[in-house]
């Protein structure tokens, strides 16, 4: 028998398109909240979202919907505004990062329902537009990214900021459901992207480096910055990449290439104490040559072979395709992968969550709804309407049931 899901008895409504929110709550489905997602009848902004199957379907919205349930309304319709009105106040909790306003707004909803908990994604603080990438070209990131020397800007293709966005949500959530269970109240909370991401930076350092040094981050390539961290390529055209920042992992990266009186020569030639992570970071390119020469003349098994019996800290560069391929990781052999029946797409590897309850998954994977699969089910479980009443709405166009086919 599992274990009782953590969040087992949470249920919210979300709202949403896109990247930040829906993982937020696909967070926090995968703890075990009933999320109940709805949806423009036919598939809002992000329904058709690259990538995609040869026959049309969004690979990306079925990875950010796993383990929901979907109703598909009219949202142009007053009587499916009503609907929905009705079925966050009857929750009690909402994400979303549609405009938060009017009919969904906080002071609506909760004049309805005061302890209503509802978090609402912004770009900006000031409620104006912003992605993850107009928000991360003017974090500074771009700039301290890519090979030395280069002056264009460098985008990253991960939406970091987009996630991390989505985990502060789903932790927001929490906490304010937490402090209703102590008090009673609600809360309205707001969180821009922006804001999240300036978060980051600043937890990082880089606002004080700016300010109290007065100096730009260069670009260092793919040199790890302030310790030792190398890519290097083996005889056989395998790329790696190997880390020495804590006093294990350096003298553990150092025996393993059998490099450590090569190493103490060039600190003693250079006046340095490698023991000083900045110091090697400063002698990087004189180290690199050393460990690369080693590197360099072996094949990548036994590159493998001899860092994993020293425990070098260490990882093989890989394509989306290698990794699914060859990366026990991402398999049914590790704890986090399951194989899932995607209606519409096929069978592929779906994540749990990756918090383990016991080194195991607190709740299975499965398959993201299809568009609407719920809205029947969901308006006779939690708003009480009859088959009939909700066979109405249907045939009004202010519903789509999977179940009454039009």
């Amino acid at each position: 028998m599992g274990m009782h899901p953590p969040l087992d008895g949470l249920r919210v409504i979300e709202g949403s398109a896109f990247v930040a929110a829906p993982s937020g709550a696909m967070t926090l489905a995968q703890l075990g909240a009933d999320v109940i997602r709805f949806d423009q009848i036919g598939g809002g902004l992000d329904f058709r979202r690259w990538p995609l199957t040869a026959d049309g379907e969004s690979i990306y919205w079925a990875g950010l919907n796993k383990g929901k349930r979907s109703i598909a309304v009219d949202l142009r319709s007053d009587r499916a505004r009503e609907l929905l009105t009705g079925l966050i106040v009857e929750t009690g909790t909402f994400l979303t990062n549609f405009p938060a306003r009017g009919w969904m707004g906080y002071e609506s909803l909760s004049s309805l329902r005061p302890d209503l908990v509802m978090l609402a994604i912004t770009g900006n603080r000031d409620g104006s537009t912003a992605l993850d990438y107009t928000v991360n070209c003017a974090m500074g990131y771009p700039s301290a990214t890519g090979p030395v020397g280069s002056d264009e800007p460098i985008n990253h293709v991960l939406p970091a900021w987009d996630l991390i966005c989505g985990q502060t949500a789903a932790l927001g959530i929490l906490a304010a459901d937490r402090h209703r269970l102590i008090t009673g109240e609600g809360a309205s909370m707001t969180l821009a992207l922006s804001d999240v991401a300036l978060a980051a930076v600043g937890a990082l350092g880089h606002v004080a480096e700016a300010q109290i040094n007065g100096a730009e981050r260069p670009r260092f390539g793919n040199d790890l910055y302030g310790a030792y961290g190398a890519e290097f390529t083996c005889a056989d055209g395998v790329r790696i990449y190997a880390v020495g920042i804590s006093p294990k992992q350096w003298s553990s990266l150092l025996e393993a290439t059998g490099t450590e009186a090569a190493v103490a020569a060039l600190a003693a030639e250079r006046g340095l104490d490698f023991r000083d992570e900045g110091q090697r970071f400063g002698a990087r390119a004189e180290i690199s040559s050393l460990i690369g020469a080693w590197v360099t003349a072996r094949p990548f098994a036994a590159v493998e072979s001899r860092f994993d019996a020293l425990g070098v800290c260490w990882g093989r560069y890989q394509t989306f395709g290698e990794m699914v391929a060859g990366d026990p990781r991402c398999s049914v052999e590790s704890e986090l992968f399951r194989e899932v029946d995607q209606p519409g797409i096929g069978r592929y590897l779906t994540p749990g969550s990756p918090v383990a309850f016991g080194g195991a998954l607190p709740v299975e994977p499965v398959p993201a709804p299809r568009l609407g699969q719920h809205t029947e089910e969901v308006l006779a479980e939690v708003m009480g309407l009859t088959t009939t009443e909700i066979g109405l709405l249907h045939d009004d166009g202010v519903v789509s049931c999977l179940d009454h086919p039009t």
